[in-house]
């Protein structure tokens, strides 16, 4: 699908980085790694990721502003224009040999998410949006799924680690869901479960404690894909909270009363 040129810098910048990720991932018992945190570490890969993503799209758009996970924020000349990155979301998976990690873009517009990409390498599967232009998966157009009964649907979240303070609100999720539902999965990386909602994998999912690049590029995909998102209190908002949810619309008001009720 043609996409327009601020899209197409996203992807060539994503599959770029992805590359090079990819190379390091075959080589993951060799990476230097340093930490960043309990459970959250940081690999020369990742910095690299970001060098890369930063390259390709400042160079392209010198104006815009700048918010990731490594390098921190900018303001750009442009002050209505930022992008926002995640060069590896998913790194634990990376640095233990676990194939489930991506790359993630996203383009904001006066406060709004008005393009996305989010990349996985090791399974060549690129996920993209822009506003009004729909949600595809490299060639495919992307849908979110059609499920309508809640024993018969998955869904996503993130466990907390590490002694995180939302263990408690997770756990009683997990025991207002798992009734009502065909199961609940942690794959460690909140940009796929995102683009895994728009293409119909998952029927939902939700987390808490995120940053805005973990979530900006799902935002668009999902809502592009025919989804359902919002921020868990419903008179929040997603990015400055850190905390979403999403499904196909007709499982949302379902699968959000029952996470909500917690």
């Amino acid at each position: 699908m043609p996409g327009s040129a601020n899209l197409n810098v996203m992807i060539k910048a994503a599959r770029k980085a992805g590359r090079a990720l990819a190379k390091d991932f075959r080589e993951v018992e060799n990476l230097q790694v340093s930490m960043k945190g309990a459970g959250d570490f940081v690999s020369r890969a990742d910095i690299a990721a970001e060098q890369i993503i930063k390259s390709e799209l400042m160079n392209a758009r010198p104006t815009y502003g700048w918010l990731a996970e490594e390098g921190g924020g900018e303001e750009g000349k442009d002050p209505t224009r930022r992008w926002i990155v995640d060069p590896l979301d998913g790194t634990t998976n990376f640095l233990h040999g676990l194939p489930h990690w991506a790359v993630s873009i996203a383009l904001e517009h006066k406060g709004q998410i008005v393009a996305g990409v989010i990349y996985d390498p090791t399974k060549d599967e690129a996920f993209f949006a822009e506003k009004g232009e729909g949600a595809w998966m490299n060639e495919s157009r992307l849908r979110v799924s059609g499920r309508s009964k809640m024993i018969e649907s998955i869904f996503a979240t993130g466990l907390p680690f590490g002694g995180r303070a939302d263990l408690p609100d997770t756990l009683q999720d997990l025991a207002q869901l798992l009734p009502t539902c065909a199961g609940v999965r942690r794959w460690g990386s909140a940009a796929l479960d995102m683009a895994y909602v728009a293409a119909g994998r998952y029927d939902g999912f939700w987390e808490r404690r995120l940053n805005p690049w973990d979530m900006a590029a799902g935002i668009i995909i999902v809502r592009e894909a025919g989804g359902l998102i919002q921020p868990l209190d419903p008179n929040g908002d997603i990015l400055e909270d850190g905390e979403v949810i999403c499904a196909n619309e007709a499982i949302f008001d379902k699968f959000s009363k029952t996470v909500r009720a917690t």
